[in-house]
């Protein structure tokens, strides 16, 4: 799941940030509301949910609610502030806001309303893929692959690869380009790294072969990837 965090406190959003992409998510932090607005605009479909500090530099986190509302966007938002009058509180869920952090706070407790939005949202809740004998906990974050004798084995897999994986089995036999890979799962800041999809399908594509899987994941010359599973 990847979330736009918009925070101006450079101890607060690095230490945000860190604790949220030891959680596996993937985080694209941004100190100012103008250019947050930027990232909306130019990537809104990749975001699963946003942080919003209500008082940042250029547009507030609250205008951001606004016109995200004002769109018809539902992508689900958390308001973080220090005002902790209710009809701030009311300001902040009127303006949009799914709910409202104040400062200062518990990480455990950021993480937990993070997951109580998760689970409001149909479009974020936990789901398994399933395509012939492999199996993807998306909640658990656990690969599977059941052999045609019945046999269960655990596939390990880092954060990304598993990421890699999921994404691609979420649209079998399709053509993925490694730019929309790229951008789905990597931070903005990875983009300079012109290999890193090549890099983590190679190593994805050796561990299920490893156990089986065969050559499931098919490299298209000039286009990008696609998850083939057995006819």
């Amino acid at each position: 799941m990847r979330i736009l965090l918009v925070e101006d406190e450079p101890d607060m959003g690095a230490t945000i940030k860190e604790i949220l992409n030891r959680e596996k998510y993937v985080v694209d932090w941004v100190q100012d509301g103008t250019e947050a607005w930027e990232y909306i605009q130019d990537r809104l479909a990749d975001y699963s949910l946003a942080i919003f500090d209500w008082l940042v530099p250029g547009l507030s986190g609250l205008e951001l609610c606004r016109r995200l509302r004002n769109r018809k966007n539902p992508l689900p938002i958390l308001i973080l502030t220090a005002k902790d009058k209710i009809e701030d509180r009311v300001t902040g869920l009127d303006a949009g806001a799914d709910d409202y952090l104040v400062k200062p706070f518990s990480i455990p407790e950021l993480l937990a309303r993070v997951r109580a939005l998760q689970r409001r949202s149909p479009l974020l809740q936990t789901q398994k893929l399933q395509v012939d004998g492999l199996i993807l906990d998306c909640g658990a974050r656990t690969a599977h692959w059941q052999s045609s004798d019945g046999k269960v084995r655990e596939i390990s897999l880092t954060n990304k690869e598993f990421q890699v994986l999921e994404y691609l089995m979420k649209y079998p036999r399709q053509v993925i380009q490694s730019d929309r890979i790229r951008r789905q799962i990597w931070e903005i800041d990875a983009y300079n790294y012109s290999n890193v999809v090549a890099a983590q399908v190679r190593l994805v594509r050796r561990k299920l072969e490893s156990i089986g899987c065969g050559k499931i994941i098919e490299t298209v010359p000039g286009q990008g990837y696609r998850f083939n599973p057995k006819p």
